[in-house]
């Protein structure tokens, strides 16, 4: 009996440092996702978002925005639990014995081994070489998650803050939530000239985006610190502008074509990295009519557009190519995405914090 349990204890520590290492030091894919943190997440997630939809709004931001980081520090918890009750195991596998005449009960083991994971002093001691041997090796595993876990976080916030920054400064042009509309129409008297600078300007904000959260998709969970924003809204926002500019710009619009070319590339990886359900029917974000109103407006704008058949079925054929992946992610991230142009609770951000006063908030 005590056999088999140490051959599991072993195979419980084991796998919980490959879940660690996948989870917060490897920065790439690989085949084997960490399963154990992306399953309680998934888990987690149900009954928080059940609870977030049966609250007021602000209460419900609330509950959404807090659930990464306590996510976070609860895996980080199951990981090192997961870690002290295998070497417990071990303990009590090998007749431990702490101080005592006769081996210790796994109680004591469990306790002398979340002793020696947090490094703190107990009045057991171990008797025997292998005991000896396991509560230094427990010591040093318990250093390696505190060191690695205080170089991860910083790191993960500073991916954040990047993507928060970008999405603020979206907000002056395409409005909060931003739109293509709202985007395009304020930049109609620069000319499609400025429109593709400022497009092909994102095309490395997208890659970053999908490159962190590929990694570490724990980012994904970070909510932005206003309601109507959020970075899929964002994304989203800007691969439309780049689609309308592609289909309706006189000429080609090679800033909008990498940017799309990649923000697409992003929808499509991130949606499998958040195992986001792919809606099957077709998704319609841009109707007959709302097109004809976008159409419309910029025109009056002053931008020139190639209109026609041929323009808009162009247009439909790359919206197919991506919308459903961003539909996909914002649901399962309980985000919004909003239409292709500006609706009635449409804000921006920068009017009010200039006429605000000190004792206002956002």
């Amino acid at each position: 009996m005590r056999v088999v349990i140490g051959i599991l204890s072993a195979a419980l520590i084991a796998l919980m440092f490959a879940e660690f290492f996948v989870t917060f030091l490897l920065p790439r894919r690989v085949k084997r996702d960490p399963r154990i943190a992306r399953q309680f997440l998934v888990i987690l997630w149900r009954p928080w978002r059940w609870a977030a939809a049966r609250s007021p709004k602000a209460r419900a931001d609330t509950m959404l925005g807090i659930f990464g980081p306590i996510g976070l520090l609860l895996v980080l918890g199951i990981l090192a639990a997961g870690v002290m009750v295998g070497f417990a195991g071990l303990h009590w596998a090998e007749r431990s014995t702490l101080g005592g005449d006769s081996a210790a009960a796994f109680g004591d083991d469990l306790y002398f081994s979340a002793g020696s994971f947090f490094t703190a002093s107990t009045t057991a001691a171990p008797q025997g070489g292998f005991a000896k041997f396991l509560q230094i090796a427990e010591a040093a595993s318990g250093f390696a998650v505190l060191f690695i876990s205080i170089g991860y976080l910083p790191a993960l916030f500073q991916a954040f803050s990047r993507r928060e920054t970008a999405i603020s400064q979206l907000d002056p042009r395409a409005g909060s939530p931003p739109t293509a509309g709202a985007l395009l129409e304020r930049s109609g008297e620069s000319g499609w000239g400025e429109i593709d600078g400022y497009l092909r300007e994102w095309e490395t904000w997208a890659a970053e985006v999908m490159e962190t959260q590929l990694s570490y998709p724990i980012i994904g969970w970070l909510r932005s610190q206003h309601v109507n924003q959020n970075w899929v809204a964002a994304l989203t926002a800007v691969v439309d502008a780049s689609a309308f500019a592609i289909a309706y710009a006189p000429g080609r619009s090679v800033g909008a074509e990498v940017t799309f070319a990649i923000g697409r590339h992003a929808l499509a990886d991130l949606s499998l990295s958040y195992r986001a359900p792919i809606p099957t029917e077709p998704v319609d974000r841009l109707s007959d009519a709302d097109l004809e109103e976008l159409i419309g407006r910029l025109r009056d704008s002053g931008l020139e557009l190639d209109d026609g058949d041929e323009a808009k079925a162009k247009l439909d054929e790359m919206r197919l190519s991506y919308e459903k992946y961003a539909v996909a992610i914002a649901d399962r991230l309980a985000l919004g995405v909003p239409g292709w142009l500006p609706g009635e609770g449409a804000i921006e951000y920068w009017r009010l914090a200039s006429g605000r006063g000190h004792g206002d908030q956002a």
